[in-house]
């Protein structure tokens, strides 16, 4: 099972659970505020009677954003978003009940024995649930879980709310229907911001800036790619679709292949968001590149073998007069590494982006292997 299949199997167990949370919330709230006749408590159940139908359409959302069809090319995890629209659906429905009963319900005294007591443990499970979920969901990349932590957060606020007004009853204050106003206008902000933030899933928005950034440094950070010429991203249900357009300075074809199916590997392992990144290489022979050749010293003969080498030269060479623009010696800060001394040379060799490297002996170590890997020219 793959790294985003176990991520929807522990988001389901979790939206699953709280389906069965909400259940008992509403039950236990519904049942003390009808007891203690307290308005606010009984807006506040109706607030977790609703959670409920929400907690089960994220679970649907996330069983459905985990199966697979040959229709849907893309996968199905905007099930989630979908499944976020319902959330923001019911808290809003939530929001004009608890409005409605506040504005045109009869004032009543409720019998705060029985109700501060269930309102408060209401209050410490639905805070701290929503904050253990909310964190679940940004591990998981999920936005139904997210969705569904930050409205067992509104609930918790809300149930405060309801507890102060009830406090407040306690010494002879008749606050009980404002407090279930208070609580209607919470709920209302939240399903406005969820309902927002699916519509830009819905409507193909394209990721954040900053990780948009981050992917073309990660590109264009490879040794044989120029530039990224054009980046278009979507989102897909808290995951990222990519597709990039790119330059290289290779007149090879299978190189460029090479490159393009190497980076659509690391690009989700460097990025576990992106689902899928399809990288289109434009390519073809460069008028300047720059060469590595191992040499034993600055202006020193050249060296017998790349490993051992403790100098090398980096060359601009102008392909077509055939001319040798700029010059560089570089020491090899690797030459005594006891460890992974193939591996840590052939990084900092591709850090200088070569597009050939002279291998005077021939022979390919651990260094020669991954500069070949990254489509370098060996010579």
């Amino acid at each position: 099972m793959d790294k985003h299949q176990e991520e929807l199997r522990d988001a389901r167990r979790r939206a699953a659970f709280s389906v069965v949370l909400n259940t008992c919330l509403a039950v236990g709230k519904g049942f003390a505020g009808v007891t203690s006749n307290s308005t606010a408590l009984i807006s506040d159940a109706i607030n977790s009677v609703t959670d409920v139908f929400a907690s089960s359409a994220a679970y649907i959302g996330l069983w459905a954003a985990g199966r697979k069809h040959p229709s849907f090319p893309y996968g199905l995890y905007k099930a989630e978003t979908i499944a976020t629209m319902i959330v923001s659906g019911g808290i809003l429905l939530a929001a004009y009940e608890i409005g409605r009963k506040s504005l045109f319900g009869s004032p009543s005294d409720p019998d705060v024995t029985i109700a501060i007591p269930v309102a408060s443990v209401s209050f410490v499970i639905a805070l701290v649930f929503g904050l253990v979920q909310l964190r679940a969901g940004k591990r998981l990349n999920s936005p139904a879980l997210i969705a569904d932590g930050r409205d067992y957060i509104a609930d918790s606020l809300c149930t405060g709310v309801v507890l102060l007004g009830l406090m407040a009853s306690w010494f002879g204050y008749s606050v009980d229907r404002w407090a279930a106003a208070i609580v209607a206008i919470f709920i209302f902000r939240s399903g406005c911001l969820l309902l927002k933030m699916a519509l830009k899933d819905l409507l193909d928005a394209s990721i954040d800036r900053d990780t948009e950034r981050e992917i073309i440094k990660f590109i264009e950070s490879h040794p044989r790619v120029t530039k990224v010429k054009q980046f278009l991203s979507r989102t897909a249900g808290g995951r990222f679709l990519v597709d990039v357009d790119i330059y290289m300075s290779t007149p090879s074809h299978r190189v460029a292949d090479q490159v393009a199916d190497r980076l659509e590997e690391e690009i989700p392992e460097q990025f576990p968001r992106v689902v899928m990144a399809r990288i289109r290489p434009h390519f073809g022979k460069a008028d300047i590149i720059r060469r590595l050749t191992p040499v034993t010293g600055p202006e020193g003969a050249p060296a017998d073998h790349v490993g051992k080498a403790p100098w090398f030269l980096l060359e601009e060479i102008d392909v077509e007069k055939d001319v040798v623009l700029e010059r560089k010696f570089i020491e090899n800060p690797h030459i005594n590494t006891p460890r992974q001394k193939g591996f840590m040379m052939g990084k900092w060799l591709l850090s200088f982006k070569p597009d050939e490297i002279i291998v005077p002996d021939g022979k390919e170590g651990a260094a020669i292997a991954l500069l070949k890997t990254a489509g370098v020219e060996i010579k």
